[in-house]
């Protein structure tokens, strides 16, 4: 990021009667619906494992393949839309999830599952950036607010995605995905809608051009990379998660491949209830507060998951989803705070970087997994929270709003 970026000024919403709902709406069911589509691929994982022969290893790779193709891929795109928007074409990064997971109903062989799982990456890229600018837009100026509800979506695909496999694709086989890919078509359509309104809005001249940043450049950049940080954490830690939780669950607890995917949507569900309780009191409190009980609060209980019985497990699964969680609006929306103007630069940055190191963790705890197992992975990811406290580092919101 250069000084140019940081200092450009920003685009701010002009005074509004509140947040346009229909919009924010219609944008988090699309995102539920893309990452429905995404999360399928870690859903079939055990399927794909027992049909293909893959190895943890392999697994791991399939993730990062998926994820680092949107993270390589997201900042740029949000540049780009940055200097010139184009709300229309979220269709098509809807359009991409769609040929992708189709690709992975039809696959033969391994490649082809990779070529699969990058074009879903693919999709993601062109989705969040934008997608992110236009729930900002239609926030009224309750940025975290907006910004939890169009992750609500994303983090309730993700709960969706491992039901819909433990009981449509695992007992009726791999083919079905291609007709769970048709809601695809349909979220396609509305974004196509929502790119419209978005236009509109730009034409119109609803966005005015507001002062730059309150702090230096230096402090700025210090900021973004403790949220860099503590994003790096929580994409570790949820990597663990929902890459391998399944495999911990049959392993420990001698579960069968379909409860396991029931434990998987109870810690999705609890990462839905947290992102969006997160934006809303984070606009009530502050960002900062929120990250700061978010990463660090789920210690604790990070702590203890790993060393309890089936009933504590499942108890614990919400709790950590959701306090983890709590901390994804925060995040971005701080950060967009701190460099205005660049609203699709700092969401493709940190949903990019999040999918980025999520890839990352997914592939190296894989090889991990494969020399020390899983038990291991676990016990080790565990206490990564601790990493919450650099949140002390990150400057207080008041610091942010220019002196009158």
């Amino acid at each position: 990021m250069t000084t140019s970026d940081i200092s450009a000024p920003r685009p701010a919403a002009r005074v509004s009667t509140g947040p346009a709902w229909p919009v924010l709406i219609a944008i988090s069911l699309c995102h539920m619906v893309n990452d429905i589509l995404q999360s399928l691929l870690s859903a079939i994982y055990p399927l794909l494992k027992a049909e293909f022969a893959l190895s943890y290893s392999q697994i791991g790779l399939m993730t990062f393949a998926f994820q680092v193709t949107a993270s390589l891929l997201q900042p740029v795109v949000g540049m780009v839309t940055d200097r010139h928007p184009m709300p229309r074409s979220l269709a098509v990064g809807m359009l991409c999830s769609f040929a992708g997971v189709l690709t992975l109903a039809q696959a033969g062989s391994y490649p082809v599952l990779l070529t699969g799982a990058m074009l879903i990456g693919l999709g993601s890229s062109i989705f969040h950036p934008e997608s992110s600018r236009v729930a900002r837009t239609a926030s009224g100026g309750r940025f975290g607010t907006a910004q939890s509800l169009f992750q609500l979506g994303g983090n309730g695909g993700q709960a969706l995605g491992p039901l819909l496999a433990a009981f449509l694709v695992v007992p009726l086989g791999r083919p079905v995905l291609g007709w769970l890919a048709l809601i695809a078509l349909g979220g396609a359509g509305v974004l196509w809608q929502v790119g419209r309104w978005a236009e509109g809005r730009r034409k119109a001249g609803a966005l005015r051009v507001a002062a730059g940043p309150v702090l230096p450049v230096r402090r700025i950049a210090m900021a973004i990379g403790v949220l860099a940080v503590l994003s790096m954490t929580k994409a570790f830690y949820m990597a663990s998660l929902t890459s391998y939780y399944t495999f911990f669950l049959i392993e420990k607890f001698g579960m069968t491949a379909q409860a396991s995917q029931v434990m998987l949507f109870l810690l999705l569900f609890g990462s839905a209830a947290g992102v969006m309780l997160g934006g809303i009191v984070g606009d009530k409190v502050g960002a900062r507060k929120v990250i700061w009980f978010s990463i660090l609060g789920v210690l604790p209980f990070s702590l203890l998951l790993p060393h309890v019985g089936l009933g504590t497990t499942a108890v614990l699964t919400v709790l950590v989803g959701a306090i983890i969680a709590s901390a994804a609006p925060a995040i971005v929306v701080f950060a967009q705070e701190l460099v205005p103007g660049r609203t699709g630069l700092i969401a493709g940055l940190f949903f990019g970087f999040a999918f980025g190191m999520g890839g990352i963790a997914a592939a190296v705890l894989g090889a991990v997994a494969d020399a020390q197992g899983i038990g291991f992975v676990f016990n080790l990811c565990s206490v990564l929270p601790v990493l919450g406290l650099l949140t002390a580092l990150l400057p207080r919101e008041r610091e942010l709003v220019p002196a009158t």
